[in-house]
């Protein structure tokens, strides 16, 4: 495994360890898919560089729109949390309660 692609890989690992292990904030937690989605975004556009094939030139792309999708509707159940409940702990939230 060259050390690019360690890189690459320990990022995500580290954003999906935190996703799970460090729970407590909703703000945290869309960090860590955050930084899951850029160490993915930049592996995927490593991989069509080396390849060179047109074919998968546009799959970084693809990815960075789906990324900011993703953001957006995170900030705004953000928000809707703050609003309604008080706080982001999610601790705080029940997905059962209306």
């Amino acid at each position: 495994m060259t050390p690019v692609h360690f890189t690459f890989s320990a990022m995500f690992l580290l954003g999906l360890m935190g996703l799970a292990f460090h729970r407590t904030h909703l703000l945290s937690a869309l960090l860590c898919l955050e930084g899951m989605m850029l160490s993915l975004f930049i592996a995927l556009s490593l991989w069509s560089l080396q390849l060179e094939i047109i074919q998968f030139s546009a799959a970084p792309m693809i990815l960075l729109a789906f990324s900011a999708c993703e953001a957006s509707t995170g900030l705004a159940l953000l928000v809707a949390t703050a609003r309604t409940h008080g706080t982001d702990h999610l601790q705080n939230l029940n997905l059962l309660q209306c």
